[in-house]
């Protein structure tokens, strides 16, 4: 007697605009729901090796940190996660954005505590960045690793118990800053943008991509990244804003293919977009999705939305 083993639940469907999404996705391609039950999934990060790593991701109400494994499912990594005071500090007090570090440490931008720190092999965390010339980040949102060592994250209000009408808020702008390998000085890049979100490196690390989560102007940008490591002009990658009420959600976090390919969460899910702006296909998953990041053996894709941690196969590899 066999046992028929259980099919996994999926969420959404596939949408495909272009015949070059059929290289990136194949035709039975399906989002499946790894768990659920959260309160708002945020920064997936793939850590180890594919057979035997594991899926870390916030749930930034909860300010805690969850773990996935394939054999072990879900529990507890880490509360608290993002902050560590002793009041109430607003719906969205946890770490958001996740990532490693060159040495392979856990890099967290943390929402409450106002600050980038990563988590040292011997425990404890230290502060990579939580000022700009003496003045309080807002709520360091998400980030990326440029190969040299350097990070790059954004700063956005969202973290703030008011958001920009905090009163504890001191810095008069929304920023992209690097943080450098070399000394750990902290350089902001741009101001431009109001409601800085995801962000993520070409390949070739010559684009910095940053997803701006403004109702009014939900655009992504792409801006060169100079020799110095500062950024030149930046221009409109791709404008969503007429899409936006439309399906829930804004232009949020991203991961950027082998090939130079945007998979960036926006309004309906994740759009998929050619290195040139072309949109090719979207996972639309019919909710709020603020995530994804490519692990396991690389061409998995994990996504956070609302509730949720799912992942789906690709025929891509993550950068």
């Amino acid at each position: 007697m066999s046992v028929q083993a259980e099919s996994p639940r999926v969420l959404g469907k596939i949408e495909r605009f272009d015949s070059q999404v059929d290289s990136l996705l194949g035709p039975d391609a399906k989002l499946e729901i790894l768990a659920d039950g959260f309160t708002w999934t945020e920064g997936p990060v793939w850590v180890g090796k594919p057979d035997t790593g594991h899926l870390l991701f916030s749930d930034i109400p909860r300010n805690s940190i969850f773990k996935w494994t394939p054999k072990g499912g879900i529990e507890l990594f880490m509360n608290p996660s993002g902050y560590t005071g002793v009041t109430y500090y607003g719906l969205e007090p946890g770490s958001n954005g996740l990532l490693l570090d060159d040495q392979g440490n856990l890099v967290l931008c943390e929402h409450g505590d106002r600050r980038v720190s990563v988590l040292t092999p011997g425990g404890g965390k230290r502060t990579l960045a939580d000022n700009y010339q003496g003045k309080r980040l807002n709520s360091p949102n998400d980030a990326v690793l440029k190969s040299n060592g350097d990070i790059y994250f954004t700063d956005p209000p969202y973290g703030l118990p008011a958001r920009e009408n905090d009163p504890r808020r001191e810095l008069d702008h929304f920023g992209v800053y690097r943080i450098s390998k070399k000394d750990g000085s902290v350089t902001l890049l741009t101001t431009e943008l109001q409601r800085p979100n995801g962000i993520g490196l070409s390949p070739d690390e010559k684009t910095l991509y940053v997803a701006q989560s403004d109702p009014k102007n939900a655009i992504w940008m792409s801006f060169p990244v100079q020799a110095d490591g500062t950024l030149g002009k930046g221009t409109v990658f791709y404008n969503a804003t007429s899409e936006v009420g439309k399906m829930p959600g804004l232009p949020d976090g991203l991961a950027v293919d082998k090939k130079g390919n945007l998979w960036a969460t926006g309004p309906g899910g994740v759009w998929i977009f050619s290195s040139q702006g072309k949109l090719l296909g979207r996972i639309n998953t019919g909710e709020r999705t603020s995530n994804c990041t490519f692990g396991e053996d690389g061409s998995t894709l994990f996504v956070t939305a609302d509730s949720y941690i799912c992942r789906i196969r690709t025929l891509a590899s993550g950068k």
